[in-house]
């Protein structure tokens, strides 16, 4: 797997500087841009992953960063660049400061419910945002691993990796997402299609 090397320039300004994440499917490295002198967060998509999905990984992808770049909220970040080359698809993207939800909880254990209540109004708010774009759009991977608590309190929701636009005419969604313990029971197939209230499900858990 040829990945981004330290210090390698992309699209001729953004300087990958570290590594910062790892998908199934993709690395995100911390980069600067040497034009304005701004950090971005740049996610690396192999296009020739052996995965036997392979190719529906690249599409969703590249689905999943034009979605989002289309959406304007405070708790989401911003796409501002995908780079298409010929190995690889490069999203680049807001680099979000604090830590995970799920790190907070392993390393400090439950949090006070003044601000857990607060972290799920800020949830609820962008769950919304989400659900009432047209087509509405459902996460489907509400967990605390994919919440970032930023150093000014607020929180970020990261990684539309299973995001999808809600489709009227579906019965069932083509393909069972989700991460076990928080999914909904109909993101495991033959329960009907998700909807908002997969949303709801997952942010209740």
């Amino acid at each position: 797997v040829v990945m981004a090397q330290i210090g390698s320039l992309i699209d001729n300004k953004y300087e990958i500087l570290k590594q910062i994440g790892k998908g199934g499917m993709s690395v995100v490295y911390l980069a600067m841009d040497t034009r304005l002198n701004k950090q971005w967060a740049v996610k690396e998509l192999q296009k020739n992953a052996t995965d036997a999905n392979n190719e529906v990984v690249i599409q969703s992808a590249i689905a999943e960063a034009n979605m989002i770049k289309k959406l304007d909220h405070p708790s989401l970040p911003r796409i501002v660049d995908i780079i298409d080359e010929e190995d690889v698809i490069y999203v680049v993207m807001d680099y979000i400061e604090g830590q995970t939800l799920q790190y907070v909880v392993d390393e400090y254990g439950a949090q006070p419910q003044e601000e857990v209540i607060e972290w799920a109004i800020q949830l609820c708010d962008v769950l919304s945002y989400l659900h009432t774009r047209n087509p509405p759009i459902i996460y489907r991977d509400m967990k605390p691993g994919n919440i970032m608590l930023k150093p000014d309190g607020n929180i970020k929701l990261i990684d539309f990796g299973i995001a999808r636009e809600y489709k009227e005419k579906n019965i069932a969604d083509t393909v069972t997402l989700g991460t076990r313990g928080y999914a909904a029971p109909e993101q495991f197939g033959g329960k009907g299609q998700t909807d908002q209230r997969t949303d709801i499900y997952c942010l209740g858990v």
